[in-house]
Formats: structure tokens, sequence, C-alpha cells
């Protein structure tokens, strides 16, 4: 790292510092010096993914002034930082954080667990649900009956089945936002939407804010395109975004494009309120830069609330807001139609780009997508969905505090993820540990840039009742090992049949 994206002041690091509930020590425990408390404070906050990787820290004598502490705390702090591999700093640049070389880091998205291996092991590692059957059924037979004039056709619809961009803007239309087909194009899932985006907007070397943490397979997604990510610390528990932080990255960085998640964020469940979208969206239109909503878990209210309006309300033409939607998951991650919706001019430039990507997505597919919305379909599968997911959600939820009591986390009132700090484990470690005692999970790592978070998990909502008690003995066995050091020669996990 060369150079800091983002900066922290001073009484804002000051006052995370200060939130910090340290552990108790044993009897006789010593007290660290002063220096060291705040050493590891920082290194606490960036391992965690409070203050971003590659953020400018305070100066010396500013951060002094804050913590009322000596300005020689504070030099001695930073030092060891530095000789940590946690802080770089060079002459008229300042200091600013990093992670050391040797810290895990997100080398990889998640990838689903191979169907081979589901009898041994419990896969915690992609929040994704078997189909709502039987709508998953009929709308492929409902796909049949409508697919023989198509197959008439080449067979090549770079913007999508007409049919199904005008379905799709019609729900738009009736959700308050109004939308012509023309401001619509079929993807291949939400992935092949935001890829697409990326190539046309954000280059190599460009900047793109991301939500920290964020979707691990979104952040690989950038890191192989080239972009140059700029973290924005997510706000504590589920308050959403922190805006006072988005305002001065959107101002200083200028990045060009920025990803959030504001329905259900994944890993985290939070949901941020109407007023956090309209601030964003004034911001990064000041900023000129392009935003990027991903829309994938909206439907996804496993509790009676009300829901804000679409990010895209505060920006109806779409010339700010790029909106990403998806069938994966609110209906089936084996059901790869995603859609984006933007001004008409950007659709147009998609779909020119994409000539030399995918051509198009299977047509078959988005038939079965259009019949589901066009005959009511979609809302029931939806329901079965949120009621698998709920119960899930809550059967998971009472065996982690069962088996896990020191783990902390907010429970999401949607979505399909739990985000769990560890009670000072090594993500990392329960992650590999946990494929050795029968339970996947993914560190998290996975979901920051350049090594944050690594005391958290993610649990997503994909088992319930007896197979969710496994899973939480499973990670409990794993959490032992790892804190009493024993991580090599554990026993086999034995075969758990759902």
């Amino acid at each position: 790292m060369t150079q800091w994206t983002s900066a922290v002041g001073a009484a804002q690091l000051a006052r995370q510092l200060t939130s910090q509930q340290p552990r108790p020590g044993g009897p006789g425990t010593r007290k660290p010096p002063a220096y060291r408390a705040l050493a590891d404070g920082i290194r606490l906050l960036v391992l965690e993914g409070r203050v971003p990787v590659a953020a400018r820290l305070p100066a010396e004598r500013e951060l002094a002034l804050s913590l009322s502490v000596s300005r020689t705390t504070v030099a001695a702090a930073y030092e060891a930082l530095r000789a940590e591999g946690f802080l770089e700093s060079r002459r008229g640049a300042g200091s600013w954080t990093a992670v050391p070389a040797g810290n895990p880091l997100p080398a990889r998205g998640l990838e689903p667990l191979p169907p081979e291996s589901l009898g041994s092991v419990i896969d915690l590692g992609c929040a994704a649900l078997p189909a709502p059957e039987p709508w998953l059924t009929r709308s492929v037979q409902g796909a049949l009956e409508e697919l023989p004039p198509y197959a008439h056709t080449h067979g090549d619809y770079p913007a999508g089945l007409p049919a199904l961009r005008q379905t799709l803007a019609d729900r738009y239309t009736a959700g308050g936002i109004p939308t012509m087909p023309e401001q619509i194009m079929v993807t291949t899932g939400a992935m092949g939407a935001i890829d697409a985006i990326c190539h046309l907007f954000a280059g190599r070397g460009e900047r793109i804010a991301v939500e920290s943490p964020s979707y691990a397979n979104i952040l690989q997604l950038m890191r192989e395109a080239g972009a140059r990510l700029v973290p924005v610390a997510m706000a504590e528990g589920l308050s959403g975004w922190d805006m006072p932080r988005w305002r001065q990255v959107l101002r200083d960085a200028a990045p060009r494009l920025a990803y959030v998640v504001a329905d259900f964020h994944n890993p985290t469940g939070a949901l941020a309120d109407e007023d956090q979208r309209r601030r964003l969206v004034d911001a990064a239109r000041s900023a000129g830069t392009v935003l990027v909503v991903d829309e994938t878990m909206s439907e996804l209210h496993l509790d009676d609330i009300d829901m804000p309006r679409p990010v895209c309300a505060f920006d109806p033409a779409g010339s700010t807001v790029l909106t990403v939607g998806s069938a994966s998951k609110a209906f089936w991650a084996g059901m790869r139609i995603g859609w984006v919706r933007a001004a008409p001019d950007v659709i147009r430039s998609l779909v020119a780009a994409r000539a030399y990507a995918d051509l198009g997505t299977p047509v078959l597919e988005q038939l079965a997508v259009n019949w589901l919305m066009q005959t009511g379909g979609w809302e029931q599968a939806v329901s079965i969905r949120r009621a698998q997911a709920r119960g899930n959600r809550d059967a998971l939820v009472a065996a982690v505090r069962r088996e896990l009591p020191d783990w902390e986390f907010d429970v999401p009132s949607g979505g399909l993820t739990l985000w769990v700090r560890t009670g000072g484990l090594s993500g990392s470690r329960l992650a590999e540990v946990g494929e050795r005692v029968g339970v996947r999970v993914p560190s998290g790592p996975r979901f920051g840039v350049d090594g944050a978070f690594e005391g958290y998990v993610r649990l997503p909502f994909t088992v319930g009742g007896p197979v969710a008690e496994e899973a939480a003995a499973r990670l409990a066995a794993a959490a032992r090992l790892v804190e009493t050091g024993v991580t090599t020669g554990t026993e086999a996990p034995r075969t758990f049949v759902a």
C-alpha cells in the first residue's frame, strides 16, 4: 500500500477507541503500558474493519489532545504499529493503516461445497437455499409452453427478452418508480450485471468505494477487474451506513463507482433507512460517483417491518443510481437471472459492451422468471422463501447462543446472513479447523479489504432444526480447538444426514 485512500479524524478515532470493551484479565494480570494499549486498540479496529485499511490516521499531536494523553504515548504507539506492519508512514504524507504481509488476506470468493461432501460437512459457506417448490417446476413448465415462438429466432437478446424487460419495468412502476423497458437490461445473475457495470465505468486502476465489510464475491470480482477498492466502514450494529464517512470518502477519494447493499446488507444484515438512502444519493451526485445498488436481498424481509423506499426512488431517472436485482436470493440461486435498472443511455452502453462478453442471457430461464412474475407465482415463491429463511434464522440464532455464548451478533430483520464476532478468536483459524470437524464457514477477512475482520465469521440462514444445532455444536468444537491451540490431528467429522 503506497498511499492512503481515506482519513480518520482524531475525534472519531478517539470515540472508537474509548468505545472498546477490554476483556478482563485474570488474577495477577498486569495492565499494559499506555502506548501498548493504544497500539492494540488501533490494531483491533483495523482487524475488525471499523477503521479501514489505507486510512490516514490523525497526527500524533491531534490524537494526543483528543485522548488526553501525552504525544510521547501516541508516538510510541504509532512506532509499535509500524514495527508490527499495521502502519505505514512517509514524510509529508502522514501515516496510514496497513495489514502485515503474513496476515490472512481474502484471496478468493465463496465457492459452493461439492455435492459429494454434503453428507459429512455442513455447508455454511454460501447464503443460498433450496428451490421453493412447486414453483420452480411450474415456472419451467410455463416457460416451455411459451418457448416455441422464440425457437424460430436466433435466440440472442443482448438487452433481455422484451417481455421480461416490460415486466420488470412494470414492477418498478407499480412500486412508485416510473420505469420504461428501455431502462432495463437482463443479465446472467447479479454478478453478470455488476461485472458489466465495472467494465463500462471503472477501468483498471479506477477507485470503487465499497462498504466494509461487503459481499466477498463482488469484492473479488472488482479486484480481478483491476479496481482499487476504497473501504468505507459500516456503522455499528444494524444501523446501516455511517454517512459522515461516506461523504468524506466520496469527497476525498472521488471514486468512479460506489457499490452498496442497502437492503439486508450482506454480510451484516443491516437495513439502511430512508434518510441514509437520500443522503447517499445526494453525496454521490455531488461527487460525480456512480452509485451501484445491489437489491438482491430486498424482498427477504423476515419480520413485520416497514420497508424504506428503494434507493433509486431518489434518482428515478437512473443517471446516478444503477440498481441491480436478481432472482438468485429471493427465488433460487440456480435461476441465474439478474437485471440492471438505469438511464436509457446507460443501458444502451451496457448492451453495446455486452456484445464482447456473453451476448445474452438464456431464454428459457428468462421465460420462467417472466411466467412467475406474470402469474403471481413470484410472490408465493418468495413467501415460501421467507418462511424457510425465518425458521432457519431462529434455529441458528438459538443454537449459536446456546453453544457459543461468548460470540456476539445482532439478529437482522431480513436477508440471509448473520455477522458474528467470535469472542477474540481468529475467524481464519475457525474456518480452517471447522473444515476438519465438519462445518464449513467463511472467515471475516473474505468480506473485508486487505485482511480486515479477522475476528468475525459469517453464518447464513441455510440450515435449520437439528442441522442448525449440529452446525453450532461443530463450531463450538472448532472454537475450543482454536482457543487451546490444538489445530492439527482433529477427529474426522461423522456423517450427518439432514
